[in-house]
């Protein structure tokens, strides 16, 4: 059987999926292979600023606007872990590069960078990440839990985090509103 891999695609919770993690969350699919995917939820805001973060690293932030972005809750998996999804790719010392135009960091100079207004133009900084193993995300998708589909970076950077869940459905046309809650009952 060959492997189809979501790497660069968006999970979009269907409306029936409970679990707090993921209920009416997009997540951005950074790996996806036969031994398991990685990926970063895009749309869960953490009351929490970067100058917080920066606070505990003892990095200082050049610009007021820069310590105010805000961070997001990445997935269940090592909440303690950073990530940047950005745009260019950059030149870091921990990137994964996962397409021409998006890559993950999690190396301390890119937060550095960004603190001093040099980063890349485009990031979304998470802590922790989501995880499955092998097989097990082809199963969730075959028992309904996710529609997947090509991500976009403006949904990613642009789109305002409350907003994400349905623009990334409406990019495969689907209208979750319309969607019912009981699967098996139409």
């Amino acid at each position: 059987m060959e492997h189809t891999s979501l790497t660069n695609h968006f999970l979009i919770a269907m409306p029936a999926l409970q679990d707090p993690n993921f209920a009416r969350s997009v997540t951005y699919i950074c790996q996806h292979g036969e031994e398991g995917a990685l990926g970063i939820t895009i749309n869960r805001p953490l009351n929490l600023e970067l100058q917080e973060l920066l606070d505990s690293m003892k990095i200082e932030a050049s610009e007021p606007a820069t310590a105010r972005q805000t961070i997001f809750a990445g997935g269940p998996v090592h909440p303690e872990q950073g990530f940047v999804i950005h745009q260019p790719a950059g030149e870091w010392a921990s990137t994964l590069r996962i397409s021409d135009q998006i890559s993950v960091t999690t190396s301390q100079d890119i937060i550095e960078a960004i603190a001093r207004n040099e980063g890349p133009e485009r990031y979304l900084i998470a802590l922790g990440y989501a995880g499955w193993g092998g097989g097990q995300l082809e199963e969730e998708l075959a028992a309904n839990s996710w529609l997947s589909g090509p991500a976009n970076s403006d949904i990613i950077f642009d789109t305002p985090p409350e907003k994400r869940w349905e623009a990334a459905a409406t990019l495969l046309g689907v209208d979750l509103s319309r969607l019912s809650n009981d699967i098996g009952h139409a």
